[in-house]
């Protein structure tokens, strides 16, 4: 676990008081650190597998790839997670593919961590349609991370200082494990619309 430190970080701001902890992603993988700490909050960051958030105000769940224990979801403070999918479709891995696949509704979703996987209240959430440019997983995948990080800065301040209504999840929606991927799969570079086609076919004739 690691302190981040800009230099230009905002003094005597209203978010100064504030202790959050980002899981998951670090300042290569997400401006959203670096933008946070520019506020005059105190940041810190991990990838770890982490057992406790004492001493935090709050916690973020962005490309983490570990499961939380039921102890320390339990404590106090509120985990946010950041999902590329539209919550409740497509709760779990890869929800950019199985949006196409399964034809459900493609967005980006801010909610709170529960003790299931992507079930908790929503805080924030955004319907994404994609240009007609954007033919590939790959160039999809690309727009929902642009969506999912100018959703949460858009409203930064509410998230912060916890001035939201989360609301519950509406409908039984999907989930889906990383073993679930077809293995026919051809690649994240791969045309949608070929793609899709071609491993429906191998399905229906296998």
């Amino acid at each position: 676990m690691r302190k981040v430190v800009t230099k230009i970080a905002q003094k005597h701001s209203q978010y100064e008081n504030i202790k959050i902890l980002f899981l998951g992603y670090n300042e290569n993988k997400t401006t959203l650190i670096e933008k946070v700490a520019r506020l005059g909050v105190e940041v810190w960051q991990t990838e770890e597998n982490i057992k406790s958030l004492e001493n935090f105000d709050m916690a973020v769940s962005y490309g983490y790839k570990h499961i939380l224990k039921p102890n320390v979801i339990r404590q106090s403070i509120p985990i946010i997670n950041l999902h590329i999918g539209y919550l409740p479709y497509n709760r779990g891995a890869h929800p950019n593919f199985w949006a196409f696949y399964e034809n459900t509704p493609s967005g980006v979703t801010i909610h709170i961590i529960d003790e299931e996987i992507d079930s908790g209240d929503i805080i924030y959430q955004k319907y994404v349609t994609f240009l007609k440019s954007e033919i590939t997983f790959a160039q999809t995948y690309q727009r929902l991370i642009k969506e999912i990080e100018k959703l949460f800065f858009e409203n930064v301040e509410n998230i912060l200082l916890k001035k939201y209504t989360p609301k519950k999840q509406r409908g039984r929606g999907t989930l889906h494990k990383l073993a679930d991927l077809p293995e026919e799969f051809a690649g994240w570079d791969s045309v949608i619309a070929d793609e899709l086609k071609r491993i429906k076919k191998l399905a229906s004739s296998g």
